[in-house]
This record gives structure tokens, C-alpha cells and sequence, in this order.
């Protein structure tokens, strides 16, 4: 469970294994100074789709480091230049700061000379993908270029959750109802909810697909599906795959379990029919 007492032990785990950079992966530092690990495909063509990473961590602990190995997969898989953002954490970084610095790695991953700019989407895990949802948000709102897809792993959506009496924490693993309490808390500071969540985002529409997995047993399941079923009403396709029994995370901690294997299989599909495969047809 992550509290104020334990957040330094994990901040420093993280740290740990932010020393360890495989020697295929580039870390940069971007002029706004975010940190980024770029991920490139082998036989790579002269430009292509790209992927923009947000790691989770209940906005309140882990790197861009600790996700090289899925980033590395999408990216051999998929033949996709990945980048995993070093978004700040709250609570010292409170919105919209982490959020700014996501718009600020897919700005440069934009101009990137090796990137599609027509063929990027945006993913990520568990608050992650609640930024990546935030990002798909402001990116339509600023209008300053367009995403082809968002990927969102167990999204961290609605802050609303946090105040659900009906929720028993033994059910769920990994990310509790206490633990989403502090996150939440920590991210919003003195922030407006209604403009801040994206969940509680009144208009929908015009944003770009979106595939929404989760598990059964994960604390997000319910906000996961009320945003699917939102989407797909203001007419974004959505797909949605829901691991019965499953609980938050469940694919990071038994990584070669057949369910794991087969959740990250949809993901790398859906993202080759809204990335890959949509190339091809443009050229």
C-alpha cells in the first residue's frame, strides 16, 4: 500500500532501477528537461508510427524505466518507435504539471524525423493511462496536432472511485482504496476535479479510438467500463477487454501467465489495426 511513511521506500526502489539502461535504449533529455527513453524497432523503415508511453504509479511513484521491457516488445512487435515520458510526481508535482510534461514528450515525438506525425497514439498503465486519457483530452482541446489512437491499460479515470463506500479493499490487489485516496488527492491538489479528471469531462467526442482493458477484480473496473460505454456514445470507437478475475496489475506481476500473454496479444493487435496496418493503407 503506498502512504506518505511508504512512498520514500518506493520512490528509492525506483530510483534503483533507473541506473539500469539496457544499451538498446536512448535516454534523452528533451529542451523542456523531461527525460525520455526512446524505444527504436529493428529494421526500422525511414519513418513510421510511434507510440508515447505514460508509466503508472498512482501519479505518485515509478519511471519510465520500469516499463523497457513491454516498450521494447511493442516496439519489436510492432516495428514502432516507442518513447516512455519521466513525467514529474505529485504530490511535490500536482496537475497540471504531469500532464504538461506528456503534451511536452508527444510535442517532440511529433517532430521527431523518424516519427509519422499522422501515425502516433498514446498509452499507458493504471495512472498512465489516466494521463493518456487527460493527454487525448487537451491534445483535441489544443488542436495543435492530432493523435491516431489511445491505448489505455486499467486506466486510473475518476477520482470519484475514491469516495465509493460499497468497495471492499480485499478484493483488490496491488492498488487499494486507500492507496487510490492519497494518489488522487496528491495529483489533484487544489486543482479543479471537473476540469483536471477525465473522467468527469463532459464532451467526449472527437476523440481518437480507444481500447480500455481491465480486470474484474481491479479497483478501476467500474470507471473503466462507465468510460468505454462514454465513448462509444459520443461515437469514439472503443474496444474493451475485460479479464474475468483479474485484479490491478495482475499482467506485471505473472508477465509469462497465459492471461498476461494473451492481454498484452489484444493490445499489440488493436495497435497494428490503428497504427501498422493503417500505414499500409495510407501509402
Amino acid at each position: 500500500m503506498i502512504t506518505p511513511n511508504s512512498l520514500p521506500v518506493f520512490r528509492v526502489a525506483s530510483r534503483v532501477m533507473d541506473r539500469r539502461t539496457p544499451p538498446d535504449v536512448e535516454v534523452l533529455t528533451l529542451a523542456a528537461g523531461i527525460r525520455v527513453r526512446l524505444h527504436r524497432p529493428p529494421n526500422a523503415a525511414q519513418t513510421g508510427p510511434a507510440l508515447l508511453w505514460i508509466h503508472g504509479g498512482g501519479y505518485l511513484i515509478g519511471s519510465a524505466a520500469q516499463d523497457d521491457l513491454i516498450c521494447r516488445r511493442f516496439a519489436r512487435e510492432l516495428g514502432v518507435t516507442v518513447a516512455a515520458v519521466d513525467y514529474r510526481l505529485a504530490p511535490e508535482h500536482p496537475y497540471p504539471i504531469p500532464l504538461e510534461d506528456c503534451y511536452a514528450a508527444l510535442s517532440w515525438l511529433v517532430g521527431l524525423p523518424s516519427v509519422d506525425s499522422t501515425l502516433i497514439a498514446i498509452g499507458g498503465a493504471s495512472a498512465g493511462g489516466g494521463l493518456a486519457a487527460a493527454l487525448a483530452l487537451l491534445v483535441r482541446d489544443r488542436g495543435e496536432f492530432d493523435v491516431a489512437a489511445q491505448l489505455l491499460v486499467y486506466p486510473m479515470l475518476d477520482d470519484r472511485t475514491s469516495t465509493r463506500e460499497d468497495l471492499d479493499d480485499h478484493h483488490h490487489r496491488l492498488w487499494t482504496q486507500k492507496s487510490n485516496v492519497y494518489g488522487w488527492s496528491s495529483y489533484l491538489g487544489d486543482a479543479d476535479p471537473n476540469v483536471a479528471v477525465p473522467a468527469r469531462n463532459p464532451d467526449l467526442s472527437g476523440l481518437p479510438p480507444a481500447w480500455i482493458g481491465v480486470g474484474t477484480n481491479d479497483l478501476f473496473h467500474d470507471e473503466d467500463l462507465a468510460y468505454a460505454e462514454r465513448l462509444t456514445a459520443a461515437g469514439v470507437p472503443c474496444e474493451v477487454e475485460v479479464v474475468r478475475g483479474a485484479f490491478h496489475g495482475f499482467d506485471g506481476v505473472v508477465p509469462k501467465a497465459p492471461v498476461s500473454r494473451a492481454f498484452f496479444a489484444t493490445q499489440v493487435d488493436w495497435l497494428r489495426r490503428n497504427l501498422v496496418q493503417r500505414e499500409s493503407a495510407e501509402a
